[in-house]
């Protein structure tokens, strides 16, 4: 079930940020609290292979996203303890030192499951899946509003840079009230939510 234009469940998890320390966080209240957005990213499981090269990619990015008043928070079912060890091991042998943002720890699967983003259904006996969660990405706002979503499947790497892009969409359009065409970025024109508007834009493009 998408959660696109609804509030972000509201689930505390455990987390750990990069002191190697474990807090409980609610993502909805830490968007809200913060009066910032949020780039939630799923990932499969600690110690495996496209995922740290994504971790890695959402860290080179961090000022980027901050600059746009943006949080990141990476995700997995993988327990705290496995997370720390893992954030222990060097990035040349595989492992994600130096990785700053927080890591939710969602062992217990009850917000994965609320999200409906797990490989595994246990009521369904053709199921196979190692019950870990797809590469699934969410973007929120300041009031908790999911306003992207998108999953891929454990092969599939993401672009980090389509998530500035749609952070600096959404920003766009709540700071001027505009619509973002196909293909839209930073300082491209953009469009009134009319026909009149729309007609103009494809006459210039």
């Amino acid at each position: 079930m998408s959660v696109v234009g609804k509030k972000f469940p509201s689930v505390l998890v455990n987390a750990m940020d990069e002191m190697g320390d474990t807090f409980q966080i609610d993502v909805l209240k830490h968007a809200i609290e913060h009066k910032k957005k949020v780039l939630l990213f799923w990932y499969p499981k600690d110690f495996t292979f496209v995922c740290p090269t994504e971790i890695h990619a959402f860290q080179e990015a961090a000022a980027d996203f901050a600059q746009r008043n943006t949080l990141i928070i990476g995700a997995s079912c993988d327990t705290a303890e496995v997370h720390f060890a893992w954030l222990n091991t060097a990035k040349d042998n595989g492992g994600i030192e130096g990785v700053k943002f927080p890591l939710i720890a969602d062992s217990t699967r009850r917000l994965a499951e609320e999200l409906d983003i797990l490989d595994f259904d246990p009521y369904d006996e053709d199921s196979t899946g190692d019950n870990v969660t797809y590469r699934a990405t969410y973007l929120i706002d300041e009031e908790g509003t999911v306003f992207h979503e998108s999953i891929n499947h454990m092969p599939v790497g993401r672009n980090v840079q389509e998530y500035i892009r749609l952070v600096d969409a959404y920003t766009h359009v709540q700071t001027h009230g505009e619509v973002c065409p196909a293909n839209w970025e930073e300082g491209k024109d953009a469009m009134k939510a009319d026909r009149t508007s729309t007609a103009d834009y494809l006459s210039k493009h």
